[in-house]
């Protein structure tokens, strides 16, 4: 008997998505159709590269506090997460 997935529904800029619970932020990113975390000085496009929070180009406001790491982030039910990105 398979149990149901437990997921959570948290917004990215805005959109509401549902993710697993337990899922990193940058999943809610990408869920949200977004491949974008931030822009560079010289505006270029940025998103999570190594995954495991060294590089720091995963760099989101999550819940009103800026520069977390989406990669080693969770998601939590309700969480408001904000790139850099736009939309």
């Amino acid at each position: 008997m398979n149990q149901p997935e437990m997921t959570c529904e948290v917004t990215v800029d805005g959109v509401a998505v549902g993710v697993p619970m337990g899922a990193s932020v940058v999943a809610a990113i990408v869920a949200a159709g977004s491949l974008c975390t931030r822009h560079s000085v010289t505006g270029r496009r940025r998103f999570a590269f190594c995954g495991i929070g060294q590089c720091q180009e995963c760099r989101v406001t999550v819940d009103g506090h800026a520069d977390r790491l989406a990669c080693r982030t969770a998601c939590r039910p309700g969480m408001a997460i904000v790139t850099g990105g736009g939309r």
